[in-house]
């Protein structure tokens, strides 16, 4: 395509973003009718369609990269503006993670990001597959993902940086474990036990480590990794939790280790959009030293 409207690609992000023609002519202060206009242009222009109309209205494969490209170049735009000392609105800086890694680490990398602030950070909690899909449609800059091996294909376009290893250990209050695990922590045990869960494939990998468990086991799901804390802590139930989240709670004996010298490592990655400005190059900076100083390596 050539000579792209930028105007018109604006349009088309805001349809995406809201899901509708007219909550995205609502937000851009335009008519309906001026929308449609607009993504017609784009569409005729590059012989395809674009936008599938429905509900939510989304984008087809074109529409997307388009899409990509037009959130690239504003946040490059973003970053000459502030080299020329011109006035800017703060560019939107959309990343993905586990809720772990939100719960535990990360929090430290946004001191030096934010002070002065140069953009709106949006972080959105994501398991690894989502949060991997985000990036493949532009959806966010980068994401932290587990580097299993489902993952291991690199988006185009994008740098995938080793992070380290996040390492979870198995819980539970003591009177928790007397009652559930009086006779040891064993395969005929976790299958009456109830569990906590934020994502059940986690312990899914630990038991079968363990004992080559592929049964049922009884579980709670908590997707927030604080409110899972408070479960187990609270004696509720046991589960898989980051020793970065419970090393306080396992010395003053809050929480016993049920599993002594045995854990699950799960390797994390920082993916990211290859994108030559400051900003961006000081994000991906200060996700991998942080991560580094803090995580196995």
């Amino acid at each position: 395509m050539e000579n792209l409207d930028y105007r018109a690609l604006a349009v088309l992000d805001a349809v995406v973003r809201h899901g509708s023609f007219e909550k995205a002519a609502l937000a851009l202060g335009i008519t309906q009718s001026a929308v449609s206009q607009r993504v017609k242009v784009l569409e005729d222009s590059s012989g395809r369609l674009l936008i599938v109309r429905g509900q939510p209205a989304s984008p087809t494969g074109l529409g997307q990269r388009l899409i990509v490209h037009y959130r690239h170049v504003k946040l490059m735009e973003s970053a000459l503006d502030i080299d020329l000392g011109n006035h800017v609105s703060m560019p939107e800086m959309a990343i993905a993670m586990d809720a772990d890694s939100l719960a535990t680490w990360f929090p430290a990398t946004m001191l030096p990001l934010l002070t002065p602030p140069r953009c709106q950070l949006d972080i959105r909690t994501a398991d690894s597959e989502q949060a991997m899909q985000l990036v493949r449609e532009g959806s966010v800059f980068g994401c932290i993902a587990a580097g299993t091996d489902a993952l291991a294909d690199e988006v185009a376009g994008t740098t995938v940086t080793a992070l380290g290893l996040m390492r979870y250990v198995c819980v539970a209050t003591p009177m928790f474990a007397g009652h559930w695990f009086g006779d040891g922590f064993s395969a005929e045990a976790v299958q009456l036990a109830p569990a906590a869960v934020s994502d059940r494939r986690l312990l899914e990998r630990f038991l079968h480590q363990q004992f080559a468990l592929v049964a049922h086991f009884p579980h709670h799901t908590i997707p927030a990794s604080t409110a899972l804390n408070e479960a187990i802590e609270g004696g509720m139930a046991y589960g898989l939790m980051p020793l970065l989240q419970v090393q306080g709670a396992l010395a003053s004996q809050r929480l016993l280790d049920l599993t002594p010298g045995r854990c699950l490592d799960l390797p994390l990655q920082w993916h990211a959009w290859t994108l030559d400005t400051p900003f961006t190059k000081l994000l991906s900076e200060q996700i991998v030293g942080s991560a580094r100083r803090v995580l196995l390596q």
